[in-house]
């Protein structure tokens, strides 16, 4: 009889602990898909955050490491300051370059700006707020980052980036993404 209830007694904490991991689990889960979602809100709305800046991130539980490119200090530090007021966040690796400022590069991207947003079928990319095609140039060596939605777009985007005079490269990461 003992032996039984001792029997009876392991299957139920067994089953407790299992049931309390997955509630656990399930849990970091939803905290991950929150701050998650909350950190590219507040990215987003940084009101520095312009088309030649490239921030990404990764949420790990409640870490939260930042990367990308940007064309200001202050971007860089007012993005580590946004995702620190997150409610969860425990830790941030700030991995966000700054890049070197060059007339040159500025001059480079305005008219990449104008050759990429300008040509007739990549307008529609130009309207909203935030433009889904980021334009990084560092040191004349361009990259294009962002969504499109067909390799067409990709493929005319890459080919007005190389047309401007000056760059010395570009590569084309952009994602093509269906709406």
């Amino acid at each position: 009889m003992k032996l039984r209830v001792l029997l009876v007694t392991s299957v139920l904490l067994a089953l407790a602990s299992a049931a309390s991991g997955r509630q656990a689990a399930d849990t970091s889960r939803r905290a991950t898909e929150r701050i998650t979602k909350e950190v590219r809100h507040e990215l987003v709305m940084l009101p520095y955050f312009s088309v030649f800046d490239n921030l990404t991130y990764k949420v790990d539980g409640y870490n939260v490491t930042l990367m990308g490119q940007v064309t200001r200090p202050t971007l860089k530090s007012d993005a580590e300051n946004v995702v620190k007021r997150i409610e969860g966040v425990e830790h941030i690796d700030n991995q966000i370059e700054v890049l070197p400022v060059s007339p040159n590069d500025d001059r480079i991207r305005r008219e990449l700006y104008r050759s990429i947003y300008g040509y007739p079928a990549l307008q529609k990319y130009s309207l909203g707020v935030q433009q889904p095609i980021r334009i990084i140039v560092r040191n004349g060596n361009v990259t294009l980052e962002g969504v499109v939605d067909n390799e067409t777009d990709k493929n005319i985007a890459n080919i007005r980036a190389r047309s401007v005079p000056g760059t010395f490269s570009v590569t084309n990461n952009l994602q093509v993404v269906k709406s």
